[in-house]
C-alpha cells in the first residue's frame, strides 16, 4: 500500500479511478490555497509538482458518473463541473447560495424602492445634517463627493449593500450615520453587528462608543446597547459541529445584519450567513476589497467589487435624487458618474474615497496607495525619500528590533493593567512568514532576549509577568476569540493570570491553565493583524528567497495598520516585488454573476 504524507495526494488516491486522481489533487491543492474551483482549459494547470505523469483529458471522465456530474444532473457527486471550471461539489453549493440569496435580496427590492425613497424624504432634515463637513481645498473631484452620506442613502433602499474604503475613510462613522437613521425610522428595528473575529468586533464596538456624531440622547442608548459579535457567534455555534443553530428553516430575528472586516469572510461562512437570513432581513457588509482575503478559502468582498468595472456608478434619476440630501453643490455627484447599464451590482457597492487618516499629503497613505496600486515610480520615490513619519531599514539590522523592543517597556512599567493594556497596543512588529530569521518565532525571540537583557521580564517559565499573549483558536466557553490579546499579571493575591481588555472598559482575567491555543505576540503575522490598528508598526520582510509569498496585498495591509508612524525592515527591490504581485484567487462569482440583472430598473 502507498503511503505519502501528502493530504492531497492521500485524498486524490482515495478514489478506485486512477484517472480521477490529477483532478482530485490539483483541486485538493487549490482549494487548501484559497482557490474555489479551477480551470480545467488552464495550461498551468498541471506542472511540475503534480506527481502523476499521465493526464486523462476531462473530457473523457465526463462519462464517469460517480466521478463527475454537470451541474444540472442533480446527481450526488463529490464534483462539479460549470464552465470548464471543477469545483467539490460542497464549494459550487456554497458559491451558489451566496450568488442566488444575493440576486433574490436585489430583485426583491423593486417593491419597495418608492415607499423608502419617500420615508428617506420625510426626515430630510435629519439626514442633510450629516453631511460632511472637512475642509475640500486640495482634494481631488472624487474625494470632495460626500460618499458616506450617499453610501447611507443607497443602503437605506438597498436590502444588500458593500460599503469598501480604504483605512480612515469612514467605514465607521458611516455605520453611525446609517444607525442613527435606522432608529429614527423605526425605533424598534432589530439590527445585529457581527465581524469575522472577536478582535475586529471589539474594535467595532468601541468605534461605535466613541463616535463624535450628534447622537440623540435615545438613539445613543440604542446604538451603545448594540454588541457586536463574531459571526459564528451570530449564527449560534454548536461545539464540535459544522451547523449552526440559525439557518434557513429558523432564520436569524434581525431586520438588519451588519459585518465589519467582510474582507476577512471565507466562502464557507459567508454563504452559512446569507442562508440563515429571514426573507425581510437586510444586509450590508463594510470592509478594504484591498487587504488580504480570508485565511480560508474564497475572497468574496475582492469577487463581488469585482463584479463592476467601475464602483460609484448609478442611473441618472438616482444621482438626481441623492443629490437633494446635499446642500454643498462641490459635495454632489456630477454626471460623469452615470451608467445606464443594468448590471445587477450596480448601486449596491460603494466606495468611500476620502481618507481621514491618510490625506493625499501623508506619507503613509500616499505609500500604501502606491503599492495596492502597483504604482512603481511612486513607491521608489517614497523609500527614497521618507518624511520623519516613515523609516526604512533596506537590510535586516537586528538592532533595528532591539530598538523597538525597548519602547515595550512603557506597558511593562506601568502598574494599572488596563493602562498597561492600551500601551502595549501602541505598537506592534508584524512579519510576512513564520520560520526564518525575519519569521516570527525568531522576530518575538529578539524582542524577548532583549527586554531580560534590560531586566524588563524573567522569561524563565511558559507564563511570566508581563508576557502577551495572542489567542489563536475562539474558546467560547472562555469568551475569548481568535486574535483577542491578553498580558500576563499577578493578581492582589500573587497569583499569576492572563488579562484581557474587553472593550466595554472592563478587564476579564483567566487562569494560564485553562488556555491551550495561543502565541507570544511582542510580533505576530501580518495575516493575524487584520482588523487591528497601532500607532507605531514595524513590518520585517523576509528575504529574496521568499519573495513568492509576498504581495501587494500582504503589504498594503500591512503598512495600513499604522496610524503614526511606519518602520519597515526590508530590501527596496522585495518591497518593489511584492508591489508588483497580486493574489489571484480562483472563484465563479464573478464568472458566474455576470449574466444576472436588475429585474426592473431605477435602483
Amino acid at each position: 500500500m502507498f503511503i505519502t504524507d501528502d493530504v492531497h495526494r492521500q485524498f486524490a488516491e482515495f478514489f478506485d479511478d486512477k484517472n480521477i486522481w490529477p483532478y482530485a489533487y490539483v483541486l485538493s491543492k487549490k482549494l487548501s490555497e484559497g482557490n474555489i474551483c479551477v480551470d480545467f482549459n488552464d495550461p498551468s494547470l498541471f506542472d511540475a509538482t503534480t506527481p502523476y505523469a499521465s493526464i486523462t483529458p476531462i473530457e473523457t471522465l465526463l462519462s464517469n458518473k460517480l466521478l463527475l456530474s454537470n451541474k444540472n444532473e442533480g446527481l450526488h457527486t463529490p464534483f462539479i463541473i460549470d464552465d470548464h471550471h471543477l469545483y467539490f461539489q460542497r464549494y459550487y453549493n456554497y458559491e451558489s447560495i451566496c450568488i442566488d440569496k444575493i440576486t433574490a435580496l436585489i430583485n426583491q427590492e423593486a417593491n419597495t424602492l418608492s415607499s423608502r425613497k419617500e420615508q428617506l424624504k420625510q426626515i430630510q432634515h435629519l439626514i442633510t445634517s450629516l453631511q460632511a463637513d472637512y475642509a475640500i481645498q486640495g482634494l481631488s473631484d472624487a474625494e470632495r463627493i460626500d460618499w458616506q452620506l450617499i453610501a447611507v442613502l443607497q443602503a437605506l433602499l438597498n436590502n444588500f449593500t458593500i460599503i469598501t474604503g480604504g483605512p480612515g475613510t469612514g467605514k465607521t462613522t458611516t455605520l453611525a450615520k446609517l444607525l442613527i437613521l435606522l432608529f429614527e425610522l423605526s425605533p424598534d428595528t432589530a439590527i445585529a453587528l457581527a465581524a469575522p473575529t472577536g478582535k475586529a468586533a471589539m474594535r467595532m464596538h468601541d468605534a461605535l462608543k466613541n463616535s463624535t456624531l450628534p447622537f440623540a440622547t435615545t438613539t445613543k442608548q440604542k446604538i451603545d446597547h448594540l454588541k457586536p459579535s463574531t459571526i459564528h457567534s451570530l449564527l449560534g455555534y454548536k461545539k464540535d459541529s459544522v451547523n449552526f443553530k440559525y439557518h434557513a428553516q429558523n432564520p436569524l430575528p434581525y431586520d438588519w445584519v451588519v459585518v465589519d472586516e467582510a474582507s476577512m469572510i471565507d466562502l464557507p461562512l459567508f454563504a452559512k450567513l446569507l442562508d440563515a437570513l429571514a426573507p425581510q432581513t437586510r444586509i450590508i457588509l463594510l470592509g478594504d476589497k484591498d487587504q488580504l482575503a480570508s485565511v480560508e478559502a474564497g475572497s468574496l468582498l475582492g469577487d463581488l467589487c469585482a463584479c463592476l468595472p467601475q464602483l460609484n456608478l448609478f442611473a441618472k434619476d438616482q444621482i438626481h435624487w441623492f443629490n437633494q440630501f446635499i446642500t454643498d453643490a462641490n459635495r454632489q455627484i456630477p454626471g460623469n458618474y452615470v451608467s445606464e447599464s443594468s448590471t445587477l451590482l450596480r448601486g449596491h457597492i460603494l466606495e468611500l474615497q476620502y481618507s481621514h487618516r491618510f490625506n493625499s499629503a501623508g506619507a503613509i497613505g500616499t505609500i500604501s496607495k502606491a503599492v495596492i496600486t502597483s504604482a512603481v515610480n511612486e513607491l521608489q520615490h517614497c523609500l527614497s525619500h521618507p518624511d520623519n513619519k516613515i523609516a526604512i531599514y533596506p537590510q535586516f539590522q537586528k538592532a533595528a528590533i532591539e530598538a523597538i523592543a525597548v519602547a515595550y517597556s512603557f506597558y511593562i512599567q506601568e502598574q494599572d493593567i488596563a493602562k498597561a493594556i492600551q500601551l502595549f497596543n501602541q505598537q506592534r512588529i508584524l512579519v510576512a512568514v513564520r520560520e526564518g530569521a525575519q519569521g516570527l518565532y525568531a522576530i518575538n525571540k529578539i524582542v524577548e532576549d532583549q527586554l531580560k537583557k534590560l531586566n524588563l521580564i524573567k522569561p524563565d517559565s511558559e507564563f511570566y509577568e508581563n508576557k502577551p499573549i495572542m489567542i489563536t483558536r475562539n474558546r467560547y466557553d472562555l469568551g475569548l476569540y481568535n486574535g483577542d490579546i491578553g498580558i500576563v499579571r499577578a493578581d492582589t493575591t500573587g497569583v499569576l493570570k492572563v488579562w484581557f481588555d474587553t472593550g466595554d472598559g472592563n478587564l476579564k482575567s483567566v487562569l494560564p491553565a485553562y488556555l491551550s491555543n495561543y502565541e507570544t505576540v511582542f510580533a505576530m503575522t501580518i495575516h493575524k493583524s487584520q482588523g487591528s490598528e497601532f500607532n507605531n508598526v514595524m513590518i520585517v520582510l523576509p528575504e529574496a528567497a521568499e519573495i513568492p509569498l509576498l504581495t501587494r496585498e500582504l503589504l498594503y495591509t500591512a503598512i495600513t495598520r499604522a496610524k503614526s508612524h511606519l518602520t519597515i525592515v526590508g530590501a527596496e527591490t522585495t518591497i518593489l516585488q511584492a508591489a508588483q504581485s497580486s493574489v489571484h484567487r480562483i472563484s465563479g462569482i464573478q464568472r458566474r454573476m455576470e449574466s444576472f440583472k436588475i429585474e426592473e430598473a431605477g435602483v
